[in-house]
């Protein structure tokens, strides 16, 4: 069954790679004169490797592109969403391949995404946006206290634990908290952090959190990004500097994650949350 969801992704990236590479050609001299390959390189290449490591990448590129006055605000969206595809399939394909995961804790933690994704996200955008933000951020700021709690030693039954699967009714409650949190991503507010949280809560390894979440995340965004190339809604040389060089920092980042003991890696999922609730509290209660 693993081979079947490497087999899909991979299926996935060539039909994306196909639309993007063929519009590029046929654009090839419509490239855009204000957008830097270098600066969008260098943005691309940062904000991957960061992304492979939990932290996200569309808040940070846009502050970037925005900041740096490489592309229009009208391309923005379509941008950030053709300019990760490929290295999030890349992320995935790599964590997939070299983090062991329980196949059917995969398997039903990524389908559950993928439907809450497709039918939640209407659902969720009704909800009061502030709402979501509080509640979301307070229980992610719990849950990076508990962490903390457990690595200093302070509560003993707080450990990290070291399971690498799920069964019976906490694989249950997974696949339902990981359909909400689909719903959460397509309504843009990210799932990285709470993947993290719940992973956490339910005792199983730090790193099982990276293949769940970014096999998520990757079968996701094709779909979208297809229909932004042939809108032609999207910053072609930013989108093909930011592909190629975040290849190369998922690809480093992903081998750093492999190569972290627990311990290290249990602090950086702590930073991660905590970097998540604090801004969605601060979203929360701004006025």
């Amino acid at each position: 069954m693993i081979i079947l969801l490497i087999t899909s992704l991979s299926v996935f990236t060539l039909i994306f790679s196909g639309y993007f590479v063929k519009d590029l050609i046929k654009n090839k001299n419509n490239f855009e004169k204000q957008t830097s390959y270098v600066t969008t390189g260098i943005i691309g290449f940062i904000t991957n490797f960061f992304d492979t490591l939990g932290i996200g990448s569309f808040a940070p590129l846009t502050a970037s592109l925005r900041g740096l006055k490489q592309i229009q605000d009208k391309h923005l969206p379509g941008t950030l969403n053709v300019s990760v595809t490929i290295p999030v399939m890349i992320e995935a394909l790599a964590f997939i391949t070299i983090i062991e995961v329980e196949k059917f804790t995969l398997i039903f933690m990524v389908l559950a995404a993928l439907i809450g994704s497709f039918f939640g996200a209407g659902i969720i955008s009704k909800l009061p946006e502030k709402t979501i933000n509080r509640v979301l951020g307070s229980a992610l700021l719990a849950t990076a206290l508990l962490m903390t709690s457990g690595q200093m030693g302070w509560i003993k039954a707080l450990g990290v634990g070291s399971e690498i699967g799920l069964e019976g009714l906490k694989l249950v409650f997974a696949v339902f908290v990981n359909l909400i949190l689909g719903a959460l991503q397509a309504s843009g507010l990210g799932m990285y952090a709470p993947s993290m949280a719940l992973v956490y809560l339910l005792g199983l390894s730090p790193q099982v959190a990276f293949p769940i979440m970014m096999a998520s995340s990757a079968f996701a965004l094709p779909s979208a990004s297809i229909r932004y190339v042939k809108e032609k809604s999207y910053n072609r040389k930013a989108s093909l500097a930011i592909s190629l060089t975040g290849i190369v920092g998922v690809l480093i980042a992903a081998f750093i994650v492999k190569s972290l003991p627990i311990y290290i890696l249990t602090w950086l999922v702590i930073v991660v949350i905590l970097y998540a609730s604090i801004t969605l509290l601060k979203a929360g209660f701004k006025d």
